[in-house]
């Protein structure tokens, strides 16, 4: 029923299911201290329509600087690219020599991306 692959399957996912039932447990217990711990008082002001404890002033529809959009765009490209980096350090001595040059392309890309976005000054915030 079970053969070598399988328990070497078995044995790294357990060790991968003991740190997700360790991570929500931990995450209940902060989530519980936080509450507990806290004080619950709201006054007037956190009650109103708005959190920040003011009425708006302004037209919702004002233009908006596109700028912060860009910038929060480029933060989750460049952040979600660097997430490549983990699976491949680990695996790296498993590669054969394509895979390793195809990463370090990969990197090289991601460095022209990023000096043309601050050539172009899509990371001046002016």
């Amino acid at each position: 029923m079970f053969s070598p692959n399988n328990t070497i399957l078995i044995n790294e996912f357990s060790k991968i299911g003991v740190l997700f039932i360790f991570c929500v447990l931990l995450s209940c217990f902060i989530l519980f201290l936080s509450m507990r711990l806290t004080p619950n008082n709201p006054d007037t002001a956190k009650l109103s329509m708005y959190e920040c404890g003011f009425e708006p002033y302004e037209d919702a529809r004002n233009v908006f600087d596109v700028r912060f959009y860009l910038v929060a765009i480029l933060f989750l490209i460049f952040d979600l690219e660097t997430v490549f980096f983990f699976p491949w350090s680990v695996s790296i001595i498993h590669l054969n020599p394509s895979g390793f040059w195809l990463m370090i392309d990969f990197a090289f890309e991601l460095i022209v991306g990023y000096i043309y976005a601050w050539i172009i000054g899509a990371l001046d915030w002016k």
